[in-house]
């Protein structure tokens, strides 16, 4: 089987998968803080990870991907407050949207998708577990860890934790270095459990490291999420695991870079996004997939206009050149070798903008064939394009408008030229639910599946 390396934040360096049992893979990615609806940012480790399991079980690994959703934290609280609702009822409204979004990206659900709220039995085991050993004390109905009682604190991060942990600072802890493992029911939080130390919730951390052992156990493959998890959340993981279970919580840390926003990163406290719901309505989900995969998961990408219309290009140029192919026609024997650069690229961290470039390079070569009158099957290209979440693009019929999707867009183009803007936006909004996105191009309008 294709050696496939990763960057490990642990270590600094790229390193061979090599899974705890032959064979499979288990991957546990951080989702979301369901307090409100998620962005364009929140959707990059959820194409990520899907990709990346897609890369690995077409290698001929059995991947179980997990990704949690947070529906017990601070913020969660005091949105819903705001809103003046019960927050138990703003999580569950919020993580309905979640997964209404992101299954717009059409590339499936993690294999599982743990709840914190349904998690607190393994979370109050492991937080016995480590007063038990002497790294978490009680203080009057929260539970602290004492990262002093654990040396290797700060390796993930580099980050010794003389700071701070992140958190906000209490008189209760015996250092600014501690983190809450537990949180005694205050005034206005209306949902809480019992527990031996008393009625209370977890902390954000505990969670993570909770759910990630109650499906994969531990010592699993792949711990992913976005690279502002570094510190504190993720050290805090591998710190209250290690010191509860006397192993390791994961074998590789894998991070990928933020969505940058008019050069800042995207992110709902600072109020500077994107929903992905008004992204997904504005290109589609085949210019958004194209749009992730044009950057290296490891770095920051930047959200703009431009970006999103040269993904729509690239979507357009791709659509065009599998409606040229014959699909009686026998695939090129030549296309494997493209694949093979393009596992390779995959292989070398998920470099995905290099397996891009492979199969746009094949995308050329057909089209200057096809050009020359040669007939050319799909052959190796089905697998690139799922691998990389675009095989609908293979779907030339789906891909046609029918005659109501064009009635409708000229409806709107009439509108719009009348500055009758609310007929306009009725008429998007009926090809929306026809499943069908206006954009606009130098050359007019035209229409992409949603």
């Amino acid at each position: 089987m294709r050696e496939v390396r990763v960057h490990d934040t642990l270590s600094g360096a790229l390193c061979p998968l090599r899974p705890r049992d032959p064979g499979s893979v288990g991957i546990y990615a951080c989702g979301p803080t369901v307090y409100a609806p998620v962005h364009v940012g929140n959707a990059r480790p959820f194409v990520v990870f899907a990709l990346f399991k897609r890369f690995l079980e077409h290698l001929g690994h059995r991947v179980t991907l997990v990704e949690n959703v947070t529906d017990v934290n601070d913020k969660i609280y005091a949105a819903a407050r705001e809103a003046g609702v019960g927050s138990a009822e703003l999580a569950r409204g919020m993580t309905e949207r979640y997964e209404a979004d992101t299954d717009r990206l059409g590339l499936g659900r993690p294999d599982h998708e743990p709840k914190a709220s349904e998690t607190i039995t393994p979370i109050v085991d492991l937080i016995g577990a480590l007063i038990e050993r002497g790294h978490a004390y009680v203080a009057e109905g929260d539970v602290y860890f004492r990262v002093a009682s654990f040396p290797g604190y700060g390796r993930l991060s580099n980050r010794e934790g003389d700071e701070g942990t992140g958190e906000e600072d209490s008189a209760l802890k015996e250092s600014p270095r501690d983190f809450a493992l537990w949180k005694a029911q205050k005034p206005g939080e209306d949902t809480a459990w019992p527990a031996p130390w008393g009625l209370g919730r977890p902390g954000w951390h505990i969670e993570c490291s909770a759910m990630a052992e109650a499906i994969l156990g531990l010592d699993f493959d792949i711990h992913g999420g976005g690279i502002d998890l570094v510190f504190p959340h993720h050290e805090n993981e591998l710190a209250q695991t290690e010191a509860g279970r006397a192993a390791p919580l994961a074998r590789a840390w894998m991070h990928n870079g933020m969505i940058r926003f008019e050069g800042d990163k995207m992110s709902k406290s600072v109020g500077n996004i994107r929903s992905l719901t008004g992204a997904l309505d504005e290109v589609g989900r085949d210019a958004l997939v194209m749009y992730f995969v044009g950057g290296h998961y490891r770095q920051p990408l930047s959200f703009s206009a431009e970006a999103l219309e040269e993904a729509g290009r690239a979507v357009d140029r791709l659509r065009e050149f599998c409606r040229r192919l014959d699909r009686s026609a026998a695939g090129p024997p030549e296309s494997d070798a493209y694949l093979e650069r393009f596992l390779d690229a995959l292989a070398d961290d998920f470099n995905t903008p290099a397996a891009r470039a492979e199969l746009f390079a094949w995308v050329s070569e057909g089209n200057r064939r096809m050009d020359a009158g040669e007939r050319l099957g799909v052959g190796r290209l089905q697998e690139m394009l799922w691998m990389l979440g675009l095989e609908a693009l293979l779907d030339a019929e789906s891909e046609v408008p029918d005659p109501v999707a064009e009635r409708l867009l000229a409806e709107r183009q009439a509108a719009r030229a009348n500055r009758d803007f609310a007929t306009a936006d009725a008429r998007r909004d009926e090809l929306a639910a026809l499943g069908w996105v206006v954009r606009d191009t130098a050359e007019g309008p035209v229409l992409v599946r949603a």
